[in-house]
């Protein structure tokens, strides 16, 4: 506990803070969202409600039980190693389970400097929100050795289904994009120990 209260005071020192509005649950059933997810590469340019990036990352790392501080996705020993960044139209934003808030990292649009290290996949860039998922390795390594490793590329796997059916149930679309040059998304986000694990755009369907 003394460790998650000392990241937190690192990770929150500098660059604007904002608070997201709570998450709204919506009427879709759960099976329904696994019957529509679908890989969606064809995205309008229009930026979303700040309602929506706070449903989508609650679903992905918010805090379920106040008390106990346990998430939305199950890590091996509630170490939780991952960490979200989301880029838009107004910058690259980390976010902030405790709160749940964001942390404004960059003033930039890093879309198209993410697609292009993403091998040139230009529809993320088209994309509202690109949403990066990262992990602090030793978080996790410190218990459990080696075997992190399993134990975070299971943990990488819930967190972003989460993020894909949550999509649906909000009318959006997504897609996972594991592609990408690891070294010149970790210069673009100027990640320090984050190992970005996956990329995911959402956004609004092109019609």
């Amino acid at each position: 506990m003394f460790e998650r209260i000392i990241l937190l005071a690192l990770l929150v020192k500098g660059g604007e803070m904002i608070d997201l509005p709570s998450p709204q649950f919506t009427n879709v059933s759960l099976e329904e969202c696994i019957k529509k997810r679908r890989s969606i590469r064809d995205f309008e340019n229009k930026e979303l409600t700040l309602q929506q990036i706070s449903n989508l990352l609650w679903s992905a790392q918010g805090i379920t039980d106040s008390v106990r501080e346990l998430r939305a996705v199950p890590s091996a020993g509630a170490t939780y190693p991952l960490e979200l960044f989301i880029a838009k139209k107004d910058g690259l934003f980390r976010y902030i389970p405790n709160g749940h808030k964001l942390k404004k990292e960059q003033e930039a649009d890093l879309r198209k400097d993410i697609a292009r290290a993403a091998l040139n996949q230009m529809f993320i860039a088209d994309a509202g929100l690109v949403i990066i998922i990262t992990a602090v390795y030793r978080r996790t390594a410190w218990r459990y050795g080696e075997r992190a490793y399993r134990y975070i590329n299971n943990e990488v796997g819930h967190c972003a289904q989460n993020i894909h059916l949550e999509a649906v149930a909000l009318g959006l679309g997504s897609v996972p994009v594991g592609a990408f040059d690891d070294e010149r998304i970790k210069k673009i986000l100027k990640l320090k120990e984050e190992e970005p694990l996956y990329i995911i755009p959402v956004g609004y369907r092109k019609k």
